[in-house]
């Protein structure tokens, strides 16, 4: 008898085995190949309505199923959305426990998925790979790959699938918000020419604290101020040629390298040090809040500092083009300066789940918003509400006035579409409105002129296997928070520079070396992708 149950559950457990097995391959025999309700090209994407479940971020107060953006959309496609749309505060444990129960939508937007998530879900089956279908079906996107291939090399996992769709903007892409100058300053003191090296930098900041600029009859200028060196670092550090970045990885001359263990780093903080020494930056700058930065700024006490625009410290005209940014000095130990640029590529905006039963007309339904029209139509929502044509050649546009009941033009904007306050899956264009707007012109000027020919990206966007990127983590659990602090303490004095070997060595000992020989491997992986 006890041999007849045992073999009763040993056939049970076999039959659940092949029961499990069959449901893996099935999960990774998702068909891609649509229907002949399914249109490759043209609109509307299918002849019969259908619905899909989409999971996203809720940023503004309006329900997704409520903006005129996916009810334009649905008239053009003929594709209904049904909405799971956590809060952002909410995001990452609402996502955590969809993937965990295996109740999960459809697509993904706005998601947020780390490459961690994309490599883990993808490779499980959870997220299907898209490439297939761009090729196939998704020319906006394959027109951007082949124009802009650095786009398609950082969201493709090392196992060579894509499984999510990225945010790609064109402009600016400042890695942090640049320095601005104080026009007042620089016009009380009759200044012309912005300083091009350290030398320079020194004796305009000197000029500051000592020449009344303010003209208040006071000493109480401050010349230069921050809300932390995460203000600062990008441009003081570049000029002694270490390029900043959040993981302090960056690439030279094709290999890795830690940037707070250079000599051009120990440079920057005697530099910095002269400075803090002197009184020419505040010495506040470890400890202050924004806030209180921009009360500085307020009063007409402030020099040079950090934002994302000049006027949100000095409490100027918004939009004002008077107050210049700070053009990347260079000390006598490089022949030019650097400075981090960001890429411009936010990944994991935008997947497809094997659940999804249209994966083709869902990649098509993407591929829209990689066009300037879609572009705009996600952006600002559809023609006749936020914005209207004014040319029947439909090449102007103009900006519609803010109706009474939104605070803002931009809350308004956040009524209408989910491109608000989120990366969504999307490649930026630069539209044309009857207005100019003579502020942003002048920002892409600057930045042409001063940022573009020095600016660098630290480290590309990198695909890590879960090992990898837990011993990163790890790692900089030690490291990140040991450089802040001393970085600190060198600047205002409380650890002498004499002890830079010690900070070294320590540095050694908290696995320097191996983070950056960690980060050199994606990074080769990468470069020969």
């Amino acid at each position: 008898m006890k041999n007849l149950k045992f073999l009763a559950i040993f056939v049970l457990l076999i039959g659940l085995l092949t029961a499990c097995n069959s449901d893996k391959e099935k999960k990774e025999e998702v068909s891609v190949e649509p229907d002949d309700n399914f249109n490759a090209e043209g609109y509307p994407i299918v002849d019969e309505k259908i619905t899909i479940s989409m999971f996203g971020t809720k940023v503004g107060d309006t329900d997704w199923k409520d903006m005129e953006f996916f009810k334009a959309m649905e008239e053009k496609t003929n594709i209904n959305f049904e909405f799971r749309t956590p809060n952002l505060d909410s995001l990452a444990t609402q996502k955590n426990l969809m993937f965990a129960s295996g109740d999960y939508s459809e697509i993904l937007f706005a998601a947020d998925l780390s490459n961690e998530e994309q490599i883990k879900n993808g490779g499980q089956g959870t997220l299907i790979p898209l490439e297939d279908l761009i090729e196939k079906y998704a020319p906006n996107l394959t027109k951007l790959f082949e124009e802009n291939p650095e786009v398609k090399k950082s969201i493709t996992a090392r196992d060579g699938h894509i499984y999510a769709l990225p945010q790609v903007a064109q402009g600016e892409n400042w890695y942090r918000g640049p320095l601005w100058y104080n026009a007042a300053f620089l016009d009380a003191l009759d200044v012309t020419e912005l300083p091009e090296t350290t030398d320079e930098m020194y004796e305009l900041l000197k000029r500051f604290r000592d020449e009344d600029p303010n003209g208040n009859g006071k000493a109480d200028e401050i010349p230069l101020t921050a809300n932390g060196m995460d203000d600062v670092r990008q441009f003081f550090m570049g000029a002694f040629g270490v390029l900043d970045s959040s993981t302090g990885a960056y690439v030279v001359d094709g290999k890795v390298q830690h940037s707070r263990n250079q000599p051009g780093y120990k440079a920057y903080l005697e530099y910095m040090k002269m400075l803090y020494d002197e009184k020419l930056f505040d010495s506040e700058s470890f400890s202050q809040t924004d806030e209180q930065k921009k009360g500085k700024g307020g009063e007409n006490r402030v020099g040079l500092f950090a934002d994302w625009f000049p006027f949100f410290t000095l409490g100027t005209p918004e939009n004002g083009t008077e107050n210049p940014m700070m053009k990347p000095i260079k000390s006598d130990l490089v022949d030019e300066p650097t400075i981090p640029m960001g890429s411009g590529i936010t990944p994991g905006t935008f997947a497809i789940t094997d659940k999804n039963k249209y994966p083709a007309a869902s990649i098509r339904w993407i591929d829209f918003f990689y066009s300037e029209e879609g572009y705009a139509v996600l952006n600002m929502g559809p023609e006749g509400n936020f914005w209207d044509w004014t040319n029947d050649e439909k090449t102007i546009r103009t900006q519609n006035d803010t109706p009474a009941e939104f605070t803002s033009a931009e809350d308004w904007r956040g009524s209408l579409t989910p491109d608000y306050g989120i990366a969504t899956p999307k490649l930026s264009f630069d539209l044309d409105f009857d207005k100019e707007n003579l502020f942003s012109d002048w920002i892409r000027k600057e930045t042409e002129e001063k940022i573009h020919p020095v600016g660098h990206v630290p480290l590309p966007l990198l695909f890590l296997t879960d090992e990898e990127q837990k011993e990163i983590n790890r790692i900089r659990t030690d490291i990140d928070p040991y450089v802040e602090q001393m970085e600190a303490k060198f600047i205002a004095g409380q650890e002498p520079m004499e002890n830079w070997d010690k900070y070294l060595e320590t540095l050694e000992k908290m696995k320097v070396d191996r983070l950056v020989e960690l980060y050199d491997a994606a990074y080769q992986d990468y470069s020969s992708n």
